[in-house]
């Protein structure tokens, strides 16, 4: 091997002073063929004893610290392989949430050596094994493989130097898996009975996710860093919010006295869903002079941390608690007319820094806000000039 590159050295020599340069870098540092590895660049922090989120349909969990350790050997594997980024270890966190609730499961009725494995405990469905229900049967490997949870891993998201490559496949080796919803995503991955269970985890897998990774506690006072949003949504689903008060100077319709509109009215009907506008971490959640029931979310955005405001809500009507972490698009509240209010609406605010706010209607369009099907930014419809308090 020396001999071959002093040869490939020497002839390289002959065609440049700019070649061999080049050539000389790479024979000589070990990890040069590496430097265009991409990958999550994820790095698993403190594993706390225990985090409870709550999942899309509002069910609160409390995941022990076993499971975040079988999470966090997610996030290291899954890191280590070229292709991953964040998403694809928030879909993998969210299958094997849905598959074991994060359990590495043995399954004495079809493999009874199984339980001579370190394991969490004994599953029983069909023959299936481990974080990820994977199947031997299926082809993903033997029951030593599949009780590895690295090896699970590995096997979940695929790509070139996954262990089944080109099958079954992994993640990575579904051609179009990035512009698929994340639930569809590990769908196609699991190939389950039942398709939809897997979206719902995904509120709890970006907790996680976020918790591991910043070193972020999980006591719930919603302190710890806030991890990039790459998503920015409207806050009211497609066809359901009209801009009835926009931010600026108005006569309050309840005081008459004119004061500044620090957010942006859109009038919706009664029990209409609200949405977490981009991923981050509640602040706030319940009672709020002027506002009726508020929460407040911490994002981080473009780099910048933003804090998000939603009003106005019932009692009842608010599903995430301070502390949690959500997602872009996840059903936070519901649309009411609590607190200062003339009709059903959502005052919705925007505050860089948590400071003073701006006008949230234009960062929603500055930041490309979608509906969750993609197909419009925030409504510009008509103005009701104080329809709305």
């Amino acid at each position: 091997m020396k001999n071959a590159a002093l040869i490939l050295l020497a002839v390289l020599l002959l065609f440049g002073p700019s070649v061999p340069l080049l050539a000389v870098a790479v024979l000589m540092n070990p990890a040069a063929k590496g430097t265009c590895v991409m990958n999550s660049g994820l790095s698993v922090g403190n594993i706390p004893d225990s985090l409870t989120a709550t999942t899309g349909d509002g069910t609160t969990v409390t995941l022990d610290r076993q499971q975040l350790t079988q999470a966090a050997t997610i996030i290291t594997a899954g890191s280590r392989i070229q292709g991953t980024n964040r998403d694809a270890i928030i879909i993998a966190l969210m299958a094997a949430l849905a598959e074991s609730r994060l359990r590495m499961l043995a399954n004495t009725t079809a493999y009874p050596e199984s339980v001579n494995y370190p394991n969490d405990g004994d599953g029983s469905d069909h023959d299936s094994l481990g974080l990820f229900q994977m199947r031997h049967q299926s082809g993903w490997g033997t029951v030593v493989n599949l009780m590895d949870p690295t090896y699970q891993v590995r096997a979940f998201l695929g790509g070139p130097t996954g262990p089944n490559y080109p099958s079954p496949r992994g993640l990575l080796d579904i051609t179009d898996w990035q512009t698929l919803s994340k639930g569809a995503a590990a769908q196609a991955v699991e190939v389950s009975a039942y398709p939809d269970r897997y979206a719902n985890w995904e509120p709890v897998a970006v907790a996680i996710l976020n918790v591991l990774t910043t070193g972020g506690s999980s006591s719930g006072d919603g302190s710890s860093s806030v991890p990039e949003s790459m998503t920015v949504v409207f806050p009211l689903p497609a066809g359901t919010g009209v801009l009835s008060s926009p931010f600026g100077y108005r006569i309050h319709p309840i005081t008459g006295v004119r004061t500044l509109h620090t957010g942006t009215d859109y009038a919706a009907p009664d029990g209409t869903p609200i949405l977490a506008v981009a991923d981050g971490v509640v602040s706030y959640a319940g009672p709020m002079s002027g506002y009726g029931n508020a929460i407040l979310i911490n994002h981080t955005v473009s780099g910048q941390p933003y804090t998000s405001l939603y009003g106005h809500m019932w009692d009842g009507h608010l599903y995430v608690k301070t502390g949690d972490h959500v997602v872009a698009g996840q059903h936070i509240a519901d649309v009411g007319s609590n607190g200062q209010s003339t009709g059903p609406h959502l005052h919705f605010e925007i505050r860089p820094g948590g400071g003073t706010a701006i006008d949230s209607n234009q960062w929603l369009a500055d930041h490309g806000a979608t509906t969750l099907n993609g197909a419009t930014t925030s409504p510009q419809g008509c103005y009701l000039q104080g329809a709305n308090a």
